[in-house]
């Protein structure tokens, strides 16, 4: 736990940890110290000898005040770390997830960075400022107490030794069963949690097939799932707690049993057996608190595993320094070999050379490995074998930011900031010109959008774009990587779900794109994929052919077969039936 500590702190805060942990330690000293001056105290008040109980009060006083000093030195140091944690948590699992490849951001690793980042910021600092104090005081006082008991009988600190291991496992496993549970009911949250924002997102869809207000299938079986889950981490944290409390009893009892059975023998007074059952009640009393907080514990490990799980992801190698680009636009994809999964490649030996300012369509059926290819080219992953080159230079030997100004994306899936149009179509490039933002907003279409709004280029767009249609927001895009005048532009899927209107936009977009870019761009639809200078068919994880469209039709092969395929989909209509 303390390594996952040290490295959700950092190493700027590190010399915070371990004065917080020594003062936490002196503190437990302390009370033991306090707690064993009992035995002494007491065995002279019992024996009538009122001038070593004073002297005695006199000890245990300095101690006590001592231990009173020392807790709230390390209340304040445990409150001054955790403080450290609400305030640069967030940072660091910022600045580090920034840093990650982009392929790492799937909906479900996104959805569980949120919970991490909310709940377990905040169950990490309550680990600091609630947690770790009763735990470590829970172990250094009952063995500074031991090694007391050692000074005053030997077979009763011996039992007590006996007691830790049972002690020790059966907390083990309280613990093991509340984080069993935790985990349990975090994955359901996780899953439930997901599925809300996909029923919150797709209400269009649901309510267009009766399905708006409820019948959700996947939503139901999470929830369902979600309370399960719940019920059986109750039962879990509850076998848990009694298991600890039940063994801290059953130590307690050993103790007084094994103080019995020496007074009965006679090796032990019965005066001193009276102050060492206070000592011995001491003993179990901090472990008993370990059985209360070895759930809670477990599951703030839970936590902390979980934020320490992204802060050790590791962000693709990056140079200080990019490798010279000779080759301003150009796209090149030498041998390249690359899976999601090792075992099952999407992609083998793919080579392909994109000149500067060309325009090159990607066609194949679905999981062929179009969209792979574009965000190879992007970095999203390393490939596993061969090399991507962007500008002349591997994008392995690019900082990010180097290789991402020279990239455009559009993808079918567009996401807007919840802020005004202006902001979002700067993001291609903030520090542009009216001038320039009014050019690009012109060629994608987005001009008829802000004379349209209430309140123009000010009109707030709502998260993720929602007060615009499908089509808008994909101009919106567009106008993103016309404003940026990117050396390449990667089009993903962009003119799948257009109507007409704004296919008509796009097309146009396209062709001052093409002028001024290098073009990359998977599209199914006839026009987009013509007006390509080459065409690059995808199959298999490999290059099936490439060529211009006459010469694949003049082929015969598969880009043909494609083209027939479409152009009589395109061709179909409905017609009335005759009448007789």
């Amino acid at each position: 736990m303390i390594t996952d500590l040290l490295l959700i702190l950092g190493p700027a805060h590190r010399r915070r940890l371990f004065g917080y942990l020594a003062w936490v330690t002196a503190f437990g000293v302390v009370q033991g110290v306090a707690t064993v001056l009992l035995v002494p105290f007491l065995e002279a008040l019992l024996a009538g000898d009122t001038a070593a109980a004073l002297a005695w009060t006199g000890a245990l006083l300095v101690a006590v005040v001592a231990a009173c000093v020392l807790y709230n030195v390390q209340a304040m140091a445990g409150f001054g770390v955790a403080l450290v944690v609400l305030t640069t948590l967030h940072e660091r699992v910022g600045d580090h997830v920034s840093a990650l490849p982009l392929g790492w951001f799937s909906a479900e690793r996104v959805g569980r960075l949120s919970r991490i980042t909310t709940g377990g910021t905040m169950t990490v600092a309550g680990l600091f400022a609630h947690l770790l104090t009763p735990l470590v005081v829970a172990v250094v006082t009952p063995a500074t107490i031991v090694l007391a008991m050692l000074l005053f009988d030997p077979l009763l600190a011996l039992a007590a030794l006996v007691c830790v291991p049972v002690l020790w496992l059966a907390f083990r496993a309280s613990a093991s069963w509340v984080g069993r549970g935790d985990a349990l009911d975090d994955a359901a949250a996780v899953e439930a949690g997901n599925r809300v924002v996909e029923f919150a997102r797709t209400q269009r869809v649901l309510r267009a097939f009766g399905r708006g207000a409820a019948g959700h299938r996947p939503l139901e079986d999470a929830i369902d799932a979600q309370q399960r889950a719940g019920r059986r981490s109750v039962w879990l944290a509850t076998a848990g707690i009694v298991a600890g409390g039940f063994a801290v009893q059953v130590a307690f009892s050993a103790l007084i049993l094994t103080g019995t059975h020496l007074v009965l023998g006679g090796s032990l007074d019965s005066v001193r057996m009276v102050a060492l059952l206070a000592l011995a009640a001491r003993f179990t009393g901090p472990l008993a608190e370990v059985g209360d907080y070895a759930g809670v514990v477990r599951i703030a490990r839970n936590d902390l595993g979980r934020l320490v799980a992204v802060l050790r992801e590791e962000p693709l190698p990056e140079p200080h320094w990019s490798a010279q680009r000779h080759e301003r636009g150009a796209v090149e994809l030498d041998g390249v070999g690359f899976g999601y999964d090792p075992s099952t490649p999407v992609l083998r030996g793919v080579t392909l050379r994109v000149a500067p300012r060309e325009t090159v369509a990607l066609v194949g059926a679905s999981g062929s490995g179009k969209t792979t290819v574009t965000r190879l080219v992007a970095r999203f992953w390393d490939v596993d074998s061969g090399t991507v080159r962007v500008g002349g230079a591997d994008v392995r030997d690019q900082t990010t930011e180097d290789l991402m100004a020279q990239l455009a994306l559009v993808f079918q899936d567009v996401y807007l900031f919840d802020g005004t149009l202006e902001d979002n179509v700067r993001l291609g490039r903030p520090d542009a010109s009216a001038a320039d933002v009014a050019e690009a907003a012109r060629l994608a279409g987005v001009t008829e959008i802000v004379e349209r709004l209430p309140d123009g280029w000010a009109t707030r767009v709502g998260e993720g774009g929602t007060s615009l249609s499908g089509g808008e927001r994909q101009r919106v895009s567009v106008a993103r990587a016309l404003l940026k005048d990117a050396d390449i532009v990667l089009l993903d899927e962009a003119t799948a779900a257009l109507d007409p209107e704004n296919e008509r936009f796009f097309t146009e977009s396209m062709r001052v794109l093409a002028r001024r870019s290098t073009v990359l761009v998977i599209a199914h639809r006839l026009p987009t994929v013509v007006a390509a200078d080459r065409i690059v068919v995808l199959h298999d994880g490999g290059i099936a052919e490439a060529g211009t469209h006459a010469e694949l039709l003049e082929r015969g092969g598969r880009y043909a077969a494609f083209w027939e395929s479409r152009r009589r989909a395109r061709g179909w209509r409905l017609i009335g039936s005759e009448t007789p």
